[in-house]
């Protein structure tokens, strides 16, 4: 089990960044043979990004469950978008299998959803958490004095000072 932080964190990304948030549907249960490859293409895709930081992850947090969520960190939209067209990653083959095996015959939904975060447009506190979401990707530290509340950490959004 994960260390819980026994108190409030607030977590900071420096810079401008994504949040991508990506899922799946199951929509034919019986038709394993069509959603489990799907299922188990991310494994694969976030362990080449995670050796790579160059290519612009900085963390994510997976939220299983049918339907499986994750939500990603990215640097850049720029490095998110270089990542699925890069014919020399584990994406682009995924996807290429994905459209010639399941297109739009509604065994499998595929989803995401994109937002462009400026610094410090954002708040966050975690209590009696392992470090989670933003925390994955960003700097974790307590929420106290001037990162207190909710208004105080929106505030203060570019001073990343504790």
């Amino acid at each position: 089990m994960s260390k819980i932080n026994k108190q409030r964190m607030t977590a900071r990304i420096e810079g401008d960044f994504v949040i991508f948030i990506i899922g799946m549907r199951i929509n034919k249960l019986w038709k394993v043979h069509k959603w489990l490859p799907v299922a188990s293409a991310m494994p694969k895709l976030l362990k080449e990004l995670m050796s790579k930081p160059e290519l612009g992850l900085l963390g994510f947090q997976n939220f299983g469950g049918i339907p499986p969520v994750m939500i990603q960190y990215w640097r850049s939209f720029e490095h998110l978008e270089a990542y699925a067209k890069n014919k020399d990653t584990a994406h682009l083959p995924a996807w290429r299998d994905f459209n010639k095996k399941i297109s739009d015959n509604g065994d499998v939904g595929i989803w995401h959803e994109t937002y462009l975060i400026n610094e410090g447009n954002y708040e966050n506190v975690y209590g009696n958490m392992p470090v989670y979401g933003m925390g994955k990707a960003g700097k974790l530290f307590p929420a106290k004095g001037k990162f207190e509340g909710a208004g105080n950490r929106i505030k203060n959004k570019n001073n990343n000072d504790n």
